[in-house]
């Protein structure tokens, strides 16, 4: 969520970057080529596009929970025992930056998210064109491997939205890092397609702050907050290459009420959406 890192993205800017991502992509490929199979072939059986299964054998994907049973048809069940061994040695932080890790856990088990950003599009809301778009201007310049790694883990983290359907979600955005066009027309396309389609998830709501607020009591800048299973607040801010967890209630409480606030001054739902339609149009 720093300027390098934008909306809640925390990937690492210093190759804190994940062998066992690689690892675990050799070890499919051997398993796949002693079963004789072509990188088509057991996409077709495990119900992978052929391009995943490729960046999973690259190290450039983490792969899915349920691939090592997938693969058990098509390869066998020592493959299962294998690929299951292999995932146990995946940790999907290796590749975030050590002052965000802390934070991704707490999101991974939490009750409900909750984000206010005023700079760029929530980092679980970020379609790749436009996580490319953020990288490839992020400065000191860094490789390209290291950003297929990095554009890998955000990717991955999106699907908390899809694996975690009991968690409510509510992002509040400000209208203008919409108007930026960050990326370019293309990726402002991509980005609010993208938002619209996400946002007809029942476990998520997506709320547009109009550029013209009168009333509007984000003015100290982007929050995260997070409900955790035993119903506990924690929030979460950050700066140039700098974050703060905040747990003590009376800071959280501050936060909760500013977050409530924003939600009843921004658009809802209905107006969001009409909004996005325009703007889309617009493009």
């Amino acid at each position: 969520m720093t300027a390098d890192h934008s909306g809640a993205g925390g990937t690492n800017s210093e190759a804190e970057l994940s062998d066992s991502l690689k690892t675990f992509g050799v070890v499919l490929k051997a398993l796949r080529e002693e079963a004789c199979l072509t990188q088509e072939e057991f996409a077709l059986r495990v119900r992978y596009s052929h391009a995943y299964i490729a960046k999973i054998e690259q190290g450039k994907r983490f792969p899915p929970t349920d691939l090592p049973t997938r693969a058990a048809e098509a390869l066998g069940p020592v493959a299962l025992k294998v690929l299951t061994a292999a995932a146990k040695s995946l940790t999907r932080r290796a590749v975030l930056a050590s002052w965000f890790r802390q934070w991704a856990g707490i999101e991974e088990d939490a009750l409900s998210l909750y984000a206010y950003e005023c700079r760029a599009v929530p980092g679980l809301l970020q379609p790749e064109a436009y996580i490319r778009a953020i990288f490839d201007r992020r400065l000191p310049p860094t490789s390209e491997e290291q950003i297929e790694h990095e554009v890998a883990s955000r990717l991955d983290r999106q699907q908390l939205i899809v694996t975690r359907p009991n968690t409510a979600f509510s992002f509040v955005i400000e209208q203008g890092v919409l108007a930026r066009r960050m990326g370019g027309r293309e990726v402002t396309r991509n980005v609010i397609d993208h938002l619209l389609e996400v946002g007809t998830r029942r476990n998520v709501e997506i709320q547009i702050m109009p550029t013209v607020q009168e009333d509007h009591c984000g003015i100290d800048g982007q929050m995260y907050l997070a409900e955790t299973p035993a119903h506990q607040w924690l929030g979460y801010t950050e700066g140039q290459r700098s974050s703060s967890l905040i747990s003590a209630p009376k800071d959280v409480s501050v936060l909760l009420q500013r977050y409530g606030k924003l939600r009843s001054q921004a658009l809802d739902c209905r107006a969001t959406v009409k909004l996005l339609e325009q703007m889309l149009g617009a493009l």
